[in-house]
């Protein structure tokens, strides 16, 4: 893990005008998202930072769980400024770590367009066979 990085599960640390502007601005898939909306989603989740060796947020992730057998590991975000530093590898390390220690969970499901090879060092693969998922869009805003 890169030294001048922490990870934290302590959900008092997060910056939530910074991750709002990181997922509602500069991510592609919660463009748009309101605060109410990001605030409740924090609330509703576990979450987990990094920080840089100045206590600044340099990384994002939440968790979706029922703490027992499953998790949907989402809105991962790290600041531009410090890709390419592990910052990627320590935040998804960590959750899985956290994950492992604290739960039974047995299954952890993700989405990305962008990041295969960095969940592939996890473990992460493409669902097998033919897609089982089915996802039903609700007509809300």
């Amino acid at each position: 893990m890169p030294a001048a990085f922490t990870f934290s599960t302590d959900p008092s640390l997060i910056d939530r005008d910074l991750v709002h502007h990181w997922l509602s601005v500069e991510s592609y898939w919660a463009q748009g998202r309101t605060r109410e909306t990001q605030d409740a989603a924090i609330d509703a989740s576990r979450n987990y930072s990094v920080r840089d060796s100045d206590d600044r947020q340099v990384a994002y992730a939440r968790v979706v769980t029922d703490g027992v057998t499953f998790a949907w590991l989402c809105d991962v975000f790290v600041d531009e400024s410090v890709r390419g530093n592990g910052v990627g590898r320590m935040i998804v390390g960590g959750v899985i770590q956290d994950l492992q220690d604290s739960s039974t969970v047995k299954r952890i499901v993700l989405a990305t367009s962008t990041a295969d090879g960095l969940y592939a060092q996890y473990g992460f693969a493409e669902s097998p066979g033919p897609n089982r998922y089915m996802i039903k869009q609700m007509p809300r805003g």
